[in-house]
């Protein structure tokens, strides 16, 4: 059996940043203003959704949802990516890349999940709709939103723990990466 010498990776280092000091900035508040208004979209959505009563209804509890689901997945990759575009330390710890690819993942399954759901809603509506509110109650949307959200983070929990208990060896640079 060959055995090789591999080193335990501590960090990863994001060499996707241009050197230019300017354009770093520039880059800085473009993505900073397009992660301010995302939040803020999906804020009010939310807010929107809930305050007013016309609104609960299963299709904007889907989306309500949905505008939760992306709130959050903004908030995985920008905060890391801002602090990258100021900073002079273009490195990830090996634990926030995990965390990353984790909610990422998680998110993205999530996702995919919601508009299933939301696809047998809008179904179930166009269908039969005089047999709609017996069909879809708010009870089986809240279980079919909870059930998308642990469906969508049992894949990735495996996913995570098999991808990083892998040996990494060579280069510890990443040049292409997710924004």
């Amino acid at each position: 059996m060959d055995e090789k010498n591999f080193t335990t990776v501590k960090e990863f280092i994001l060499l996707g940043f241009m050197t230019d000091l300017w354009l770093q900035r520039v880059l800085f508040y473009i993505l900073l203003i397009i992660y301010i208004m995302s939040l803020l979209g999906n804020m009010t959505l939310i807010f929107l959704i809930c305050s007013d009563s016309w609104l609960h209804i299963p299709m904007y509890l889907f989306i309500g949802s949905l505008s939760f689901l992306d709130l959050w997945y903004a908030s995985v990759y920008a905060p890391q990516i801002l602090m990258t575009c100021i900073s002079d330390d273009k490195c990830i710890s090996f634990a926030d890349c995990l965390a990353q690819f984790f909610f990422a993942a998680g998110m993205n399954c999530t996702e995919c999940y919601l508009l299933a759901a939301m696809a047998y809603d809008r179904y179930v509506a166009i269908s039969n709709p005089l047999l709609y509110s017996q069909a879809v109650f708010p009870r089986l949307c809240a279980s079919l939103v909870a059930a998308s959200y642990f469906g969508g983070f049992v894949n990735p929990t495996i996913i995570t723990s098999e991808t990083f208990t892998l040996n990494f060896c060579g280069n510890n640079a990443i040049d292409y990466f997710v924004i």
